[in-house]
């Protein structure tokens, strides 16, 4: 008891200030890519066919975020002429095509589904399935509930049993040895319920997309999802961005 206080009092309140100031991010860090407003069509073609994600549209002169893997190969070599990522980590959205942007992207909270904000507005208990993830998106989810984001002092919990949870968060490319599990996840838990697509893998398949391995076309081609966080793997910021501004 004596050692918990005497750390307390050491290390101070650590809690960040989030969403009333943003906190900052490290430089090297990728968030919401900015398409120039004038730029070589021979340059887009040249990023689109060096993309390992075929997440350049070259007619449209876009970036599908749902695919993106942040890599960062466009942005190098067409030396910011094309595309500059930014360090702004609210990149949710809530329709997929929404994804395909030339870096505006619409209010979230204006798209959000009111009645969940009345259904779960003061407690979203959420379950989470790993449907054939790396690992990165699920640990980016676990480390909201340390003290420095402290996701639990917004109501929000992920909770071990889906009939304790209000939804699920779905990370991974759902494999088809997953996929079973995954809907049986999705039955137990009770309507009303809201489904979240976290990471590239999730959204469309990310790298394993095309790989008969896996689900075609993405969670939403399974299962009705509300939410989709693009990011590989999205940043801590970026899902509690989302689930603040979705939910609460």
């Amino acid at each position: 008891m004596f050692t918990t206080l005497k750390n307390r009092f050491e290390q101070g309140y650590r809690t960040c200030d989030y969403p009333n100031e943003k906190p900052a991010v490290f430089e090297r860090y990728r968030g919401k890519p900015m398409i120039k407003k004038v730029v070589s069509p021979d340059l887009v073609k040249m990023c689109a066919n060096a993309c390992p994600q075929d997440a350049i549209d070259i007619e449209q002169e876009k970036i599908d975020m749902g695919r993106c893997v942040f890599c960062g190969t466009c942005e190098r070599i067409s030396k910011g002429e094309f595309v500059t990522f930014t360090r702004n980590f609210e990149t949710a959205t809530a329709g997929k095509q929404d994804l395909l942007t030339n870096g505006d992207l619409p209010a979230l909270a204006e798209h959000s589904k009111q009645h969940f904000k009345k259904l779960f507005g003061r407690s979203l208990q959420l379950r989470q399935v790993s449907a054939g993830g790396c690992n990165a998106c699920e640990a980016d989810l676990n480390v909201l509930a340390t003290p420095f984001f402290d996701l639990a002092r917004f109501g929000i919990n992920f909770v071990a049993s889906p009939r304790h949870a209000d939804g699920v968060v779905v990370t991974g490319p759902v494999s088809k040895n997953m996929k079973t599990a995954l809907l049986q996840t999705y039955e137990a838990i009770a309507d009303p319920k809201v489904v979240i697509a976290v990471g590239s893998c999730a959204i469309t398949g990310g790298p394993f997309r095309g790989s008969p391995e896996i689900t075609e076309g993405g969670l939403d081609s399974i299962l009705p999802v509300d939410l989709f966080i693009p990011g590989c793997p999205p940043h801590p910021l970026t899902n509690l961005h989302a689930l603040l501004t979705f939910f609460k």
